[in-house]
This record gives structure tokens, sequence and C-alpha cells, in this order.
């Protein structure tokens, strides 16, 4: 990432207006900047050189004041913005990252990409406010007081000013060699933390099988190795700061230093008189400070920036184009999987998958596991397209319709059901009344008997409070009390006993007597027995994988 990426104002319209206040600021510190060094200059040589009282310095000793607190106030404002525009820009990027993988599609997630999403979407864009709260205003007022001193000097003393350009390139040239080495530890270091909450996910995923296993501890130590990784990471980043930092000091150290120098020189010689040499003598460390800033403040914004690059990578992949032909009605159309097969790491799942689904009727796909039952359900979907083959609503394919429309007449019941926080009526919908009968039949008025507050019982993200069974009948009676006329139930008795069973079996009566079509993965001789229709997926297996 550039010291400022147009892609950043781009993506986040927060930053744009900041960095407008930032210039602006930017240009009136430059200013203070000058008056402060002048009146200080006046008030001193004039003390020192003409045996001026304090009444004769009054004014500009109130007015050195003024410039101070003015100073003060720039930048309490520029930190107050800051830290406002940091937190919108921040929520901007991350808003749109999970937007854009969710258009991406689950595929596309499931190549390797789902953590780090996951990272840039929690901790790892966080690591981006120090850039806007320090490294940016710095930058800015690089490119604004700098200058503006500079140039001052050079009306004041031209000598003076012929020292300070032959040195100060050399102040941007370590901090490009130093900022190279940080970036690909920054990088490193993201990488690192990307690795570990990968490995804290699965982990937390498959946490219930390990314990029913006893091997819960088992992934400790891989674990502690990453954090550990993470840890040398940053602080090998901390290290260069540090002795980057120094060097800059030293280096604009000596600068002033050169400049003091010869004004002391020429005050001695009478070459330069004072209110000028002090004037000088001030405003040259302000010609550094800011470039000094810019590197040490560089080193803070490095894991923030690496973020960002990361999020402008995912925000730049291609998204599949979407129809904008409204679905047709899907209480009346068939729907049609024509050769459907995807392609995975081991060869097409599905393989040539053909299908009707006709209104008012349940279908069952079967199939050994891995055949790509749940995979032929997101071509359905419209969550990922074929690799072979097209679905067809009627006569129309599903890559030229609107999502938007076909989505609001279909309700899906994923093998793990998604809850949004709320209480258990909100995850359910519907009319009180029609709630209760719904409940009834599928089993949740027993599951609200045990809840503290029935209906009202407060869910957690994803349904937390309740077991995974429990929350099978509550998305089953969201899906009876919707109004889709396709309803998707992958492998809906999958985490339920012999009495979840039959519920499920109920409700899917329940839903074809409704005239609803019903599109079940089933693996259980029940569900199979209840369809109308029922079609085999098979895989087809690349020769590598299948000779090996």
């Amino acid at each position: 990432m550039r010291p400022l990426d147009p892609r950043l104002l781009r993506h986040a319209r927060a930053a744009r207006g900041y960095l407008a206040l930032t210039v602006a600021l930017g240009l009136v510190t430059a200013a203070l900047v000058v008056a402060q060094a002048l009146l200080l200059a006046d008030a001193l040589g004039r003390a020192v050189s003409q045996g001026a009282t304090l009444a004769d310095v009054r004014p500009a000793v109130l007015g050195l004041a003024a410039v101070v607190a003015a100073r003060a106030l720039v930048a309490a404002t520029q930190e107050r913005w800051a830290h406002r525009a940091a937190t919108r820009a921040v929520n901007e990027l991350r808003e749109g990252v999970v937007a854009h993988a969710a258009a991406l599609g689950p595929r596309w997630l499931a190549d390797g990409h789902g953590p780090r999403v996951v990272t840039l979407a929690t901790r790892g864009l966080d690591a981006l406010e120090p850039y806007f709260v320090r490294y940016l205003p710095q930058l800015v007022l690089a490119a604004t007081v700098t200058p503006a001193t500079l140039l001052v000097v050079l009306g004041l003393d031209w000598v003076s000013a012929a020292v300070l350009v032959a040195v100060l390139p050399l102040v941007p040239v370590f901090m490009v060699l130093v900022g190279r080495l940080t970036e690909g530890r920054s990088a490193h270091g993201l990488a690192t933390m990307q690795r570990l909450g990968s490995q804290v996910l699965d982990l937390l995923a498959g946490l219930p099988t390990l314990r029913a296993l006893g091997r819960e501890r088992g992934p400790v130590a891989r674990v502690r190795a990453l954090g550990d990784a993470h840890r040398r990471a940053t602080m090998g980043t901390l290290r260069i700061a540090f002795l980057s930092g120094l060097v800059l000091e030293l280096l604009t150290t000596l600068s002033v230093a050169l400049v003091a120098v010869g004004i002391g020189l020429r005050l001695v010689h009478g070459g330069l008189d004072l209110v000028t040499g002090l004037a000088v003598l001030v405003l040259a460390p302000e010609v550094f400070l800011p470039l000094r800033q810019v590197g040490a403040q560089f080193h803070a914004s490095t894991d923030g920036v690496a973020a960002a690059d990361e999020v402008f990578r995912v925000l730049g992949t291609p998204v599949r184009r979407r129809g904008s032909r409204p679905a047709p009605d899907l209480a009346r159309t068939v729907v049609r999987l024509e050769g459907v097969g995807v392609r995975s790491r081991g060869g097409l799942t599905p393989a040539g998958l053909d299908a009707q689904v006709r209104p008012g009727r349940v279908l069952a796909l079967v199939g050994p596991n891995g055949a790509g039952k749940s995979t032929a359900v997101d071509a359905l979907l419209g969550l990922l397209d074929p690799d072979e083959g097209r679905v067809l609503l009627g006569d129309v394919d599903l890559r030229d319709v609107d999502p938007a429309t076909f989505w609001a007449q279909v309700a899906w019941l994923p093998q793990r059901p998604v809850l949004e926080p709320g209480t258990v009526a909100d995850a359910v919908g519907g009319p009180a009344d029609a709630r209760a009968a719904a409940a009834r039949l599928t089993g949740l008025d027993a599951v609200l008997a045990q809840l503290p507050a029935g209906w009202g019982t407060p869910l957690g993200r994803g349904g937390e409070g309740l077991s995974l069974g429990q929350r099978q009948r509550v998305a089953l009676t969201r899906a009876l009390l919707s109004d889709a006329p396709l309803v998707v139930l992958d492998e809906p008795t999958a985490h339920l006993d012999a009495g979840g069973e039959a519920v499920v079996l109920a409700t899917v009566r329940a839903l074809r007597d409704a005239g609803r079509t019903v599109v079940l993965v089933a693996h259980r001789a029940s569900l199979v027995a209840l369809a109308d229709d029922v079609v085999e997926v098979r895989a087809e297996r690349d020769v590598v994988e299948a000779a090996a």
C-alpha cells in the first residue's frame, strides 16, 4: 500500500472528508509554526541584543501565547476527528469485505479464503487506526510544514537553507530503506495471525468432537507455536522501528547541529543578526520534525497497512455478474438441473446431475458422502455457478435471474441453521397463533416449555442458548411459517434423534399438503420413502486420485 492509496479513498468514504480536514489543518499548522518561530526569535533577540523590557516585548509574548494555544487546539481537533474517521473507515472496509466475500459465494470462501476474511473482519483491520490517527496527519504535515518552513528559512538565510536542502533528502532515503524491510515483516505477521485465526476457528468448530474423544488438549501446542511466531514477528517489527527511529534522530540532530554551528560562527563575525539567527535556529528542527514523525509512526501503521492491502485484494476479486430478469413464480414453475457438475479438488462433485423440481412435490437427493449433494443444493440456490450444465427456472437460466427475486421465493434450512440474535419469537416470525400451531407440529412447543421465558427467551449469535437439535426445530418452524413456495432442507435429520426425525417427517408432509415444493438432501430411509421423486447424486473422481 502506498503512503496514501487511492483505493482507501474509493472504498472508505469517511477517509475523504478526513483527508480534506487534515490538509486544511496541516496548512494552518504550517502558518502557526512559522509565526511561533518568528515571534519567539523577535522577543528573545530584542531582549538580548537591544535590552528590551517586558513591556516592549509584551505584544510578541502575547502573540506567541496565542499561537501556542492555537497549535494545541489544532492538534486536539486533529486527534478527535482522526479517531472518528478511523472508526468509520474501518467499519466501512469491514462491511465491504464481508459483503464482497458473501457475493463471491461459499465456493470462494471454501478455497482457503474464509480464514483470511474472518481475520480481516475481526482483529486485522483494527490495526488500521494508527494509520489514520498518527501516520496520515504526519504525512500531510511533511507535505505542508516542511516546504513552508524551508521557504521561510531560505528567505531569512540562504546558507542555512542550503545546508538543510543538502541533508534533507537523506531522511526519506533511510525511511524508504527501513520501510521496505518493515513492510515485509508486517505482511509476515499478518499471515501468521491469519494462520492462528484459522487454527483457532477449526479448533472451536471441532471442540465437541475432540472432547468426546478425549483429545481437546491436542492442538494446544500448535496454537501456542503460532502465537509465539506472531509474537516474534511483532517484536521484530518493533526492534526495527526502534533502530530506525534512532538513526533518524541521529541524522536530524547532526543536521540541526550543522546549521547551529554555521549560525554561531556568523553571529561571532557579525555576518548575521541575532533575531534572524534565532528564527532560523528555531525553524531548523521544524523542517525535520514532520519527516521524523512520519518515519516513527510508519512502523505503528504497518500492520494496518498490510491488512488494508489484503482488503483491497479481496475487494478486487471479480464477482460474477448477476442477471436482472425477475424470477418466475416458483409455485407454478419447474426447476431443472441439466447435466450440472461442479469441479472440486478431486473431480466433479456432483457430476452430470439431471433433476426436475416439480411444484407441489417432494424431491430427495440421495448418494454417498462426498458425492456433492450439498454442492448441488448450492447450485440450485444460485450460491455458486456450476462448471458444467445449467440450472433452469422454466426456460430461464438461473444466471440471468435477479437473485433477490429468486431468493425471496425460497426457504432454506442448511445443515447448521443460522439464527440471528433476538428472541425465539423473532427467529421464528409470523403471527402468534400461527406460531403456536406450527410449534405443535414441529415439536418446538416442548422446547419452549423448557425455556425460562418461552417465546421471549433471548438467543445469542447463531442461536446461542439452544442445542443444535433445538435450533433445528426453530428453523423448521420458521420454514413452515414462511410463504416461500420452494423449501430446501439440507439433511434436516442429521442432528436429531428418532423423535426429532418424526417431527421432520410431519413437517415435510405439512409442507407438501400446503402445495409447497420441497427439496431434501436425505440419508435416512424414512425421508427417502416420503419423497415423490428420488434422484441419486454421483461424483466423478479424477484418475490420479482414484489411482491413489
